[in-house]
């Protein structure tokens, strides 16, 4: 469901789909192909919410900010199930696995993995291209290769994919 909120009325790109039971609500924005899954929660209320082209917000996922601050989602990101993403940075091209916490002020670089459960701390930084595991995240390992990268564009793509689906696959 897409509501305003005190005025403010999420901005939803070309080509992005929104599961109806999805909630998006207030000074949000999602960018073109994108795709939010169903249970996802992005609450724009008190604080800004950005999201880049062809973004995958998976089932469940939960993105907020604090009053007067903003959550910043990249481009080609995939934010797996049940992740929640609070007052925080999120380069392109990165993945926040099933169940993980990224919290108040950290930033996970681009092509980074934030590996499923994962919690990365306020203000930790998970440099570009690099895993995090464990509670709190601690930097097990660099993601490598062009082949790696290669695969890793066509999964993202599966989401890009299943944005155009859904319209016409729900009915």
């Amino acid at each position: 469901m897409i509501n305003t909120f005190e005025g403010k009325t999420p901005e939803i790109g070309p080509g992005s789909y929104i599961h109806p039971s999805a909630d998006v609500f207030g000074n949000v924005k999602i960018g073109a192909g994108c795709w939010i899954g169903p249970g996802a929660r992005i609450r724009g209320d008190y604080g800004r919410i950005e999201i880049g082209d062809h973004t995958a917000v998976e089932d469940n996922c939960v993105i907020h900010a604090r009053p007067g601050e903003q959550t910043t989602i990249g481009e080609r990101v995939t934010l797996g199930h049940g992740c929640i993403v609070h007052n925080a940075t999120v380069r392109d091209w990165a993945v926040v696995g099933m169940g993980a916490i990224v919290s108040d002020w950290a930033t996970v670089g681009e092509w980074a993995i934030v590996a499923e459960g994962a919690v990365v701390r306020q203000h930790q930084e998970i440099p570009p291209a690099r895993i995090a595991v464990g509670t709190p995240a601690r930097l097990l390992g660099k993601v490598v290769g062009d082949d790696v990268k290669a695969q890793w564009v066509g999964f993202k793509q599966l989401y890009v994919d299943l944005a155009r689906r859904y319209p016409a696959g729900l009915k």
